[in-house]
């Protein structure tokens, strides 16, 4: 317990202390407050606020070890000043938010929109697997000890909104981050809501937190890491851009002492239209020893997902380690998967205390007037579709035909819903009508087998309209931040892992429109598409250029279909390094599929490094120019796996000309195996020889003939 003896003279002179403003209090500090530029340090005493008064945050506010902020029920505090404006407290230091549920503390910006500030940032002395006297991510104070009892202070019915402004090329804040805070901390009746990051993360620590809301984050919701070791009872988490939950270890490794050890009980998770690309608890880098009571899951693709290749959170599952007993999942996706469903038990939950609802401790100061689905200024006229979607969320809907009339954009922080059913028909002349989706942006495409999204045109001719266009964050071989050919939207960053969305069943006819004298739209395009997108059960029919075409990123995509493409039926490049499961490919034009590295300099790095398997390519009487696959500028590190190839005159070609692709094919790097040509052309060349290895296939299931999985929803 911190003790603070003061003397008489102090205390006769504190009766007559003044302050920058009439109704803010400095109790033996020495710290200014100007309530029109509140920033800077306050390194002694205690300093008062009074909820009459706005506080306009301009700048770096940090409480410092020894002295005390303390914030009273329903003061607001109005950042202006983007990343510089934050609120810190230091290890030592002690900050007490005295909200109640009928006058919270409010910390928001001036600016009404993801990211426009910090956030609050605590460091305390209690334990963490990453030492001690750690620098915080953000912020830049020290943190973590071994005082496990130790106390912050005491934060109470705060809501903060509009956080996760870049503190540095790679690191963002949160809208609440606790560096090892202790469990003589009270942190309870705490959302976060819109932030651009994490709405609330725990970096090890020992806290005990309660009734947690979560709306609107725009990576994972709830995240705690680092040797973790306290609980959370009561989170409400609506609207799930990645993870519901993140729980890990340590980033470095994932054995690292001590282990993150915690329960979470009692929690509402609901997607709430977002793609949750990461699922609903996400188990990595190690995870720890975790049990979830009482979890109330709505409207998710994926239940609980562990992340692929970490040995120590693979090892934890099997070891029992994760729990997560009981979870109820509703209003699933018709892809739904469970995911590790050796750690889950089902049964019938309220969560949070409403289930999907908003619960009851939660109401009137949580959401803070903003719906659970952010709304839009988008104003959505079917017969004129077109223009920037610029924030919140537009649903389309399935009972009307929308006629796109121009380019449709959608931008970084805005999220596009199309249902399942919908349909979208060009009417614009030709290349000004097409859809984009900017990096930072999201689009969700919810078709189903039976109920695909559409989008077509008017003029039923190949070239009649633009495409779909998706640019991400993940990785490329033509650097960060490039200009798409088409759209002329910047793409590529470093995060492999980034999500642009969900699409799935979705059909795209007649495009290809030419966007400049040498270059026309594919009909689906995607430049640096992250992992966390979903890309499954896509088709392009009689487009003008290629069928789908992928610019670098780390997308995995699953059954893809191109017919009748009027270049290259499938073709990747720029250090695409995601895999591609499914493919059947009908009327080939040039290439079926088109394997590249760079076309500038065929040793760029990364060098394209990929999967193909389960392939049908049916040349359907169109001559296929470059043949089954083509191998060119650079190719990269290539295996094909179970193709089945009928009516191409030429196997696999590489230039002669291409002196890193003949290197990498004399290396190995292109591995065909197997492959079978059926219906050999009378002048059928098998092509570059070294790489294949003939034999009986399926391809995409069934040879030749439209694989079960595309049927009735692909042509």
């Amino acid at each position: 317990m911190k003790k603070v003896f003061l003397s008489v003279a102090t205390l006769i002179a504190l009766a007559f202390t003044g302050c920058k403003s009439e109704n803010t209090f400095n109790e033996t500090s020495s710290f200014e407050v100007d309530p029109t530029a509140f920033q800077g340090d306050i390194t002694s005493g205690i300093v008062k606020l009074d909820a009459g008064i706005t506080y306009k945050l301009t700048g770096a506010l940090k409480v410092q070890e020894g002295a005390t902020l303390t914030i009273p029920a329903g003061t607001t505090i109005e950042a202006s000043g983007g990343t510089s404006a934050y609120i810190a407290i230091a290890k030592g230091a002690t900050i007490n938010i005295n909200g109640t549920a009928t006058s919270p503390v409010v910390m928001t910006s001036s600016v009404h929109e993801p990211g426009a500030w910090g956030g609050l940032v605590i460091c305390g002395d209690a334990v963490t697997n990453t030492g001690v006297d750690v620098l915080s991510e953000v912020g830049g104070l020290n943190y973590g000890g071994a005082n496990n009892a130790d106390s912050s202070g005491s934060v109470t019915y705060l809501r903060v909104e509009y956080t996760g402004a870049k503190f540095s090329a790679t690191k963002e804040f949160n809208g609440v981050s606790l560096f090892a805070v202790g469990s003589g901390t009270v942190f309870e009746n705490v959302s976060s809501v819109n932030g651009s990051d994490d709405g609330i993360e725990f970096f090890g620590g020992a806290v005990n937190a309660k009734n947690l809301v979560s709306i609107n984050s725009e990576d994972d919701s709830i995240d705690f890491a680092d040797g973790f070791t306290g609980s959370i009872d009561g989170v409400y988490i609506s609207g799930v851009t990645k993870a519901g939950f993140e729980g890990s270890n340590n980033g470095s490794d994932g054995n690292r002492t001590p282990v993150t050890t915690a329960v979470i009980k009692n929690a509402s998770i609901v997607a709430n239209g977002l793609v949750a690309s990461e699922g609903a608890i996400y188990f990595k880098e190690g995870g720890g020893n975790i049990t979830y009571e009482n979890i109330y899951v709505d409207g998710f693709s994926l239940g609980v997902k562990v992340k692929s290749g970490d040995a120590p959170a693979v090892a934890r599952i099997e070891a029992n380690d994760l729990v997560v007993n009981p979870i109820q999942f509703v209003n699933s996706r018709s892809n739904f998967d469970a995911g590790v469903a050796s750690v889950i038990t089902e049964g019938n939950n309220n969560g949070a205390g409403n289930g999907a609802d908003l619960p009851t401790w939660a109401q009137g100061w949580s959401e803070g007037g903003v719906p659970t689905a952010p709304t839009s200024t988008f104003n959505v006229d079917p017969t004129d579709l077109q223009g920037d979607i610029e924030d919140g969320i537009v649903t389309l809907n399935a009972s009307i035909t929308y006629k796109l009339t121009g380019a449709l954009v959608v931008k970084s922080g805005a999220t596009l819903t199309i249902p399942e059913g919908t349909m979208i028909e060009a009417s614009g002349a030709g290349t000004s009508a097409y859809i984009a989706v900017a990096k930072g942006a999201i689009i969700n495409i919810n078709g189903t087998a039976t109920n695909p999204v559409v989008m077509t045109s008017v003029t039923k001719a190949s070239g009649a309209w633009g495409g779909l266009v998706i640019c991400g964050d993940a990785a490329t071989n033509v650097g960060v931040n490039a200009l798409s050919e088409v759209g002329g939207l910047t793409y590529g960053g470093t995060n492999n892992e980034d999500s642009s969305g969900s699409i799935t069943y979705l059909r795209v006819e007649y495009t290809g429109a030419k966007f400049s004298t040498t270059k026309e739209f594919n009909g689906v395009s995607l430049f640096a598409v992250g992992s966390g997108t979903k890309f499954e059960n896509v088709s392009s029919v009689n487009g003008g250029d290629d069928g789908i075409e992928f610019f670098g990123g780390a997308v995995n995509a699953k059954n893809l279909v191109a017919i009748n493409s009027e270049d290259d039926s499938i073709d990747f490049a720029d250090g695409f390094t995601g895999t591609i499961d499914g493919v059947y490919i009908k009327g080939v034009t040039k290439a079926g599929i088109e394997g590249s590295n760079n076309g500038a300099d065929g040793n760029k790095t990364p060098v394209t490094t990929t999967t193909i398997k389960n392939v049908s390519i049916v040349d359907g009487g169109l001559g296929s120019s470059e043949g089954a696959i083509y191998f060119k500028e650079g190719g990269g590190n290539i295996t094909y796996q179970n193709v089945y190839v009928d009516g191409i005159a030429l196997g696999v070609k590489v230039k002669s000309t291409d002196a890193p692709a003949v290197a990498r094919i004399a290396a190995n790097a292109l591995v065909i195996n197997p492959i079978q040509f059926a219906n050999k052309p009378a002048n059928f060349d098998l092509g570059v020889a070294s790489a294949i290895t003939e034999g009986d296939n399926t391809g995409a299931g069934n040879g030749a003939d439209v694989p079960t999985w595309a049927a009735g929803w692909a042509e």
